[in-house]
This record gives structure tokens, sequence and C-alpha cells, in this order.
């Protein structure tokens, strides 16, 4: 179904100049595209799951008080979509009980699938994904992220501190596949102020399934408002903790 969604979302970046957008705030976008991959996902899941509930970017939600709920970004990475970058893709999570049972990235653009499932593992187009074996901020690319939702303030301090601390950072423009990549060995964590749970539950879910840390990002209704992201590849997650405490959480 990921791949499905990831499909027809690709047809629509492939016919950009006939795309119409709208502005819900500052550099947040929405498109005919997210509107339209996200009513393919609903439906889908609708009809596979009748019972459980859904909590997507663009339509709202559906059911919440159902002991699953599906956690949808139609196109994580909106902004890249829109320009003609390739760093995008569909985000899925599966939540139970407040924990995230399943998570679902597809890249279409690398034809790259992310998955995962509790206690399992994760995986890369089908092959276990390994954290990284860094042990200190300097060992690797950390993914630090801003939105208009961000502090300035906070974002500034924590770039002071992974550059005071040798580290280097990359911000692919999509939260979702910055921490796949933590999941995949390619980055040694993220952070980002404040996110929304659309844009990084699946991400999550395959950090934790692959030995990283991260931040307790359902606490106090985070499903519904946000949270702060901290993720971190093993042997970094005392240094991707200081840099958190640095910004000043």
């Amino acid at each position: 179904m990921v791949r499905d969604a990831g499909l027809y979302a690709l047809q629509w970046f492939r016919k950009l100049d006939s795309l119409k957008t709208e502005k819900k705030g500052p550099q947040d976008l929405v498109s005919k595209a997210d509107r339209e991959v996200e009513k393919m996902i609903r439906e889908r899941l609708q009809t596979l799951f009748p019972e459980d509930g859904f909590l997507g970017e663009e339509s709202g939600t559906r059911n919440l008080d159902a002991e699953g709920i599906w956690i949808v970004d139609p196109i994580d990475g909106t902004i890249c979509f829109l320009n003609g970058l390739s760093s995008w893709c569909v985000s899925i999570a599966f939540v139970v009980k407040n924990q995230i049972e399943i998570g679902l990235i597809y890249a279409p653009c690398t034809d790259e699938l992310f998955a995962s499932q509790r206690g399992t593992g994760a995986t890369l187009n089908g092959k276990p994904m390994k954290p990284s074996k860094a042990t200190t901020l300097a060992d690797g690319i950390v993914g630090l992220g801003y939105s208009p939702k961000s502090s300035i303030v906070a974002t500034q301090k924590a770039f002071d501190y992974l550059f005071k601390n040798g580290g280097v950072y990359h911000d692919v423009g999509s939260a979702a596949l910055m921490l796949a990549y933590v999941a995949a060995g390619r980055y040694i964590g993220v952070y980002e102020f404040q996110i929304n749970s659309w844009d990084c539950l699946a991400g999550i879910a395959m950090v934790r399934e692959t030995g990283g840390w991260t931040n307790d990002f359902l606490a106090n209704d985070g499903l519904l408002t946000g949270n702060p992201v901290l993720v971190a590849a093993p042997g970094v997650k005392d240094a991707m903790q200081k840099l958190f405490a640095a910004a000043g959480h």
C-alpha cells in the first residue's frame, strides 16, 4: 500500500507545472497531490481495517477512540516535492495503545522502502538495517530539522553545540527520511524542536527496532499536539541528549 501511494505521488511529481498549491502558513504548503494521495491511503485503510482509527496530515481524524490508529503523512517533504527535489516520501505508522507497532516509509525517487514491525526488526528493501557505530558527534552526520514551529534560539543552540563538538549536520527536507536514515546507519542522530506525529512516528519505530534510542514522543498527547523529537544511534545517545539539553530542553 505505501509503495502504491508513493508511485501515485510520483505521477503528480512528474507534472509539477500543472499542480495547484495552497499556503497553510509560512513554509507550509499543500497541493492537490498531498490530498489525493492521502485520500487513496485513507480509503484503502478503511476498506482493509474498518475498525481502526485514522490521523492524517491533510484530512484530519477518524475514530481516534479505536484501539489501533493509522498515522499518515502522504507527502513528507512537500517543499522539496513542489520544488522538484527528490527528498520526499510517504510515511505511515500504526499505533496501538500508545505503542508504535508498524512503521512504513517509501521514497519513490530512490525506490527505497523502509519498514519495521515492533519486535521483528527493520528493513530497507527487504534487507535488515543497522545503525551507525559512531561513538561521538564527530563520527557522522546529524540531522537537524527546522520549521516555523521551531524555536530559532533553541535550534541555534543545537547547531552551536554540534559544531563545537566536531559534528556536521544535514537536512534533507523530510523528517521521516532523516529518521529512517538513522535506522539505516546513514545519520547518527536527529533533532527537531517541534514536530507533528505524522512526520516522525514511522521513523521512530525503525530507529527503536535497530537498537537506537528515541525520546518518548507520544508523551503529553504527542500524537495530537506534537513534541520535540530526538533520536540517536546507540553509541551517541549521551551526546545527543547533551545536544538536546544545550538547546534548552
